[in-house]
């Protein structure tokens, strides 16, 4: 298997095996609540504000689970 260099992300630090697992599988739960937000979105009677409340929430969410695995240094 060819070893590939991971680039330097400025404020990011390199993530282990174990890291890049959780942050994968942080991201296939995102895609999963996305399918559900457009799936919401295309349901009528609902309250749009609300749907786009919540898909903003879960958003927030997801980034503070990416960085709490990340660790940026950074703002």
């Amino acid at each position: 298997m060819e070893t590939m260099i991971q680039p330097k992300v400025t404020g990011y630090r390199q993530l282990n095996e174990a890291e890049a697992a959780l942050m994968n599988e942080i991201k296939a739960h995102g895609v999963q609540l996305d399918e559900l937000v457009q799936k919401l979105r295309a349901t009528e009677g609902l309250d749009p504000r609300w749907v786009s409340i919540g898909a903003t929430d879960l958003q927030t969410g997801l980034m503070a689970l990416t960085r709490a695995v990340a660790q940026p240094t950074t703002f």
